[in-house]
């Protein structure tokens, strides 16, 4: 496991004229890896972009690309976002029906597979999926659109979370209102990577590189004191 809090900026919230620089200087600025939030309109109210888009920056950086899937159903997909160059592909457990289904289908790609979940969906909903997974992404909003406020009982489900984990080599990531102030508070629950939008981008590129060391710095050190008394 990962010493550092990974840092993923969700590009959700950034300039969209110029996609393809945003990616280039978030990932100079420090970024880890880049998350791509698709959403289709129907599983969730937005829509965004799908594999075009992630084909057209994928030569931006070699950085992991994240991709979140917020589609229903996502299973006739995969293929689609696999093959533009998608590392880790997240699927909501409630956007399917045949959850194992889906995440072989992701390992089958070539990619690592996650799981979302929703806030109000309790985690036994992927007791039996475990060993499928590499990546957990808990919801601390509702999804659908950036910049809303962090559901603080969230901190608990990622507790939960981690010990219902064990020893498996899974990252815990959290997507919602992320910030300075509630990152320590998930790091130390035990949240492995760390989704931001707003705390990314906000203040122009030349505020990406403080704004990513504040979000690092605040979760290093709890998450690192978690890690030491397990």
């Amino acid at each position: 496991m990962s010493q550092k809090t990974i840092i993923a900026p969700s590009v959700l919230s950034a300039d969209f004229s110029r996609l393809g620089e945003e990616v280039e200087a978030v990932c100079e600025a420090g970024a880890d890896w880049i998350h791509l939030d698709v959403m289709d309109g129907h599983f969730v109210p937005n829509i965004t972009f799908g594999p075009p888009v992630i084909k057209a920056i994928r030569d931006r950086t070699d950085k992991v690309f994240d991709c979140h899937l917020m589609i229903e159903p996502a299973e006739r997909f995969l293929g689609a976002f696999a093959v533009v160059g998608c590392n880790i592909i997240t699927v909501h457990a409630e956007a399917t029906t045949h959850l194992d289904r889906s995440l072989q289908a992701i390992r089958d790609l070539g990619c690592k597979a996650g799981v979302s979940l929703n806030p109000s969906t309790p985690e036994t909903v992927i007791e039996y999926v475990l060993d499928r997974l590499d990546l957990i992404l808990l919801m601390s909003v509702n999804p659908g659109f950036g910049g809303q406020d962090f559901i603080p009982s969230v901190i608990d489900k990622v507790a939960r979370v981690r010990t219902m984990i064990g020893a498996r080599p899974i990252l815990i990531e959290i997507d919602g209102g992320v910030t300075p102030e509630t990152a320590p508070l998930v790091a130390r629950a035990g949240a492995d990577v760390l989704v931001a939008g707003s705390a990314v981008f906000k203040g122009g590129r030349e505020a990406y590189a403080g704004n990513i060391s504040a979000l690092r710095t605040a979760a290093d050190e709890p998450r690192l004191a978690a890690l030491g008394s397990r």
